[in-house]
């Protein structure tokens, strides 16, 4: 009868083990055929093109003849003030929808749950297929005015995307991959954490980077509902007839949404393995 493991001994199952799942996830990425790793090039081109307009805009806004009262509302300390309430917005309703869209994600490619699949995202869609600006108010109605509501609004809009690429992604990993991982005596979770979530990673983060995108933009609707951020610059514009407001505030948007998509690229692109 054979006496107890030494620790030495359990070591070396451990790296063992650990290099055996590492080894499947080298060979899943390298049977998925995807493209050779692209250069840094492109996004610090595209970084670059972003911070000059940036710069170019506010350039333009010192030098630009402004009314009184439009000059109060451009102030850079009232955008940063809109700004800092806009990535707010953003990155609450970010968090949650990670939170409860990517354990879902999962759990829906598991066993039986598969099941409530078509259920589940029925009404992941209704986020989406109601119009954005009639979700924002009718959660104020339900719930108050405010920040709370918004951001509940923006959680049901963004939560598809990330919902369905975490299942796209798991569902995508090879079979024989985990069939192999659970031959080598790994358990069903250690094979879903150490080969099938490293494998769906890149399908996941363009989720995530679609929602992120998403919820820049809508986040404008929240001013209609007292939730704050840079919508309030574009529904000023268009109630006084300020063209320069209205022009900023569109502007800001846009080029938030497009840093936050070159942010959600280098994760990207950090997240791909070297040499593919």
């Amino acid at each position: 009868m054979s006496g107890p493991q030494s620790p030495t001994f359990d070591a070396a199952r451990g790296a063992a083990a650990k290099e055996s799942a590492d080894a499947l996830v080298v060979a899943g990425r390298a049977a998925s055929g995807r493209a050779p790793r692209s250069s840094w090039g492109p996004l610090l081109l595209q970084i670059g093109v972003l911070v000059a307009l940036i710069v170019a805009l506010f350039v333009w806004l010192a030098q630009a003849d402004l009314s009184p009262t439009e000059r109060s509302t451009l102030a850079p300390a009232e955008l940063w003030r809109l700004t800092l309430q806009h990535l707010k917005l953003t990155a609450v309703s970010a968090i949650l929808v990670l939170v409860i869209a990517v354990p879902l994600g999962v759990l829906l490619t598991r066993g039986p749950l598969r099941r409530a699949t078509p259920a589940v995202l029925a009404i992941a869609n209704i986020g989406q297929s109601a119009p954005a600006v009639g979700l924002v108010v009718l959660l104020a109605f339900a719930m108050g005015f405010g920040f709370p509501a918004a951001v509940v609004a923006l959680v049901l809009y963004a939560i598809l995307p990330v919902l369905r690429n975490t299942m796209v992604g798991l569902d995508g990993v090879d079979r024989r991959l985990i069939e192999a991982g659970r031959g080598m005596g790994m358990s069903a979770a250690a094979v879903l954490f150490k080969v099938e979530l490293p494998l769906a990673v890149p399908v996941m983060l363009a989720g995530i980077r679609t929602a992120l995108v998403l919820l820049v933009g809508t986040a404008t609707l929240a001013t209609f509902v007292d939730g704050g951020g840079l919508g309030l610059l574009i529904t000023t514009g268009v109630n006084l007839s300020q063209t320069a407001v209205l022009v900023v505030g569109s502007l800001l948007v846009a080029l938030l949404a497009l840093v936050v998509d070159w942010a959600g690229r280098v994760v990207e692109h950090l997240a791909k393995p070297k040499g593919l």
